[in-house]
């Protein structure tokens, strides 16, 4: 059984600065592709951030100078670091993962339960 577990979501003022983190557990040879997506209210889910095994990064332009993803392979984790908050930023964020099982040659995709980043004065 595999998990992902976001961390760090919260309130925060215009301009001020969040770090989110996921942390993967359970049974799996490897992790490929890891990002962050996002839903506020009445949205779709949005693609915000992702990144490769080999560390190559994407970013949504709505947040490319502002956000950094970054992940360490020997813990299994992924991190948004977020700067510059905006009040559109506010929504739901969710971890994403590429895993792929012992026994199978696809991978799969796993989502986090989600945190909420909430940016008001």
């Amino acid at each position: 059984q595999v998990q992902l577990v976001e961390s760090g979501g919260g309130l925060v003022q215009p301009g001020g600065s969040l770090r989110l983190s996921c942390a993967a557990s359970g049974t799996f040879r490897s992790i490929n592709n890891m990002g962050w997506y996002r839903r506020a209210p009445g949205k779709q889910r949005e693609l915000v951030a992702t990144i490769t095994s080999a560390g190559s990064t994407n970013y949504a332009d709505s947040v490319k100078g502002r956000f950094t993803i970054s992940r360490d392979n020997a813990n299994k984790t992924v991190t948004l670091q977020m700067s510059s908050l905006k009040p559109e930023d506010t929504a739901v964020y969710y971890c994403n993962a590429q895993m792929a099982l012992y026994g199978t040659s696809w991978l799969n995709t796993y989502w986090g339960q989600g945190t909420q980043v909430t940016v008001s004065s």
